[in-house]
């Protein structure tokens, strides 16, 4: 094993430590988190492949949010790397009550760790992955072991249908993508023709992201580089089309992208200025 990779693992176990840490700070408060990506994706990896992490992601009820926050900037809390939700926000629109019904507690240590059930994770790693308009390639895994080691009363229907059919065509469109790029078996899901005939735009979309070498970066952060501030402005010029269609709540098999792209820079125009104003103010 090389040094970056043993680097790699003792990261994930120092994260795996910050996890358990972390629940039982916010359970000492009397507040129950639901653990998201990281280390409940990393749980359906093969023991030969392990999934890279950094940081722990935290989801919490709208009514314990702030109490949260608090307890991440008291000095136990500010020693943990944790990236807190208020609900699932945009990942995902089923109530969040139901989410925490289906939840399930796995152990992790000795200690018993929230996480959502497998066909809400599923749909949780897709959305996330579509948000960053499928820039990171290797999340795609995620999407591909989470299919590929579901377990047997895995219930498709209830993946599904708990979600609007435009999330359904969103949800199914990410597996089919694991299935052409990564070789997923999907021949026995029962909408496996639709995954498999995907939307030319949407092909050619993730091809262009995945070629380009330019990371996304907030505009803020690039102030005091002008060649940089350059870079990401052309690159959001047009707004990554499979970005914008989630954003704007689109529908995948409509032909043009332009209207959710025209839609996505109306959105973010304010908090941009926002955050650049904030930055300058700083200085």
């Amino acid at each position: 094993m090389d040094n970056d990779s043993r680097w790699r693992l003792l990261f994930i176990k120092k994260l795996e430590v910050e996890v358990v840490e972390a629940f039982r700070l916010f359970r000492r408060a009397g507040v129950e988190p639901i653990l998201i990506k990281g280390w409940a994706a990393a749980r359906n990896y093969p023991d030969d492949k392990p999934r890279f992490y950094s940081d722990v992601d935290l989801a919490v009820s709208a009514a314990d949010f702030e109490i949260a926050k608090r307890l991440l900037n008291t000095e136990d809390g500010s020693k943990i790397g944790v990236d807190l939700h208020c609900e699932l926000r945009h990942l995902d629109t089923k109530a969040w009550d139901e989410v925490f019904k289906d939840s399930q507690e796995v152990d992790l240590a000795g200690t018993n760790i929230r996480v959502p059930s497998a066909e809400d994770h599923l749909r949780i790693l897709a959305i996330h992955w579509l948000t960053d308009g499928g820039a990171p390639k290797d999340r795609l895994w995620d999407i591909y072991y989470a299919v590929q080691n579901r377990h047997a009363e895995f219930d498709w229907d209830l993946c599904l249908s708990s979600v609007s059919e435009v999330r359904q065509q969103w949800i199914i469109a990410a597996i089919g993508l694991a299935h052409k790029y990564l070789g997923l078996e999907i021949g026995d899901l029962p909408f496996a023709a639709e995954a498999k005939d995907l939307p030319a735009w949407l092909i050619s979309a993730l091809e262009k992201e995945w070629e380009s070498s330019v990371p996304l970066k907030s505009l803020h952060t690039c102030l005091n580089d002008p060649k940089e501030l350059f870079r990401q402005i052309k690159k959001r010029i047009p707004p990554n089309p499979i970005e914008a269609t989630i954003e704007m709540d689109g529908r995948f098999d409509n032909r043009s992208r332009l209207k959710y792209q025209f839609g996505s820079i109306l959105k973010r125009i304010r908090p941009s200025i926002k955050g650049i104003r904030v930055t300058l103010f700083k200085k």
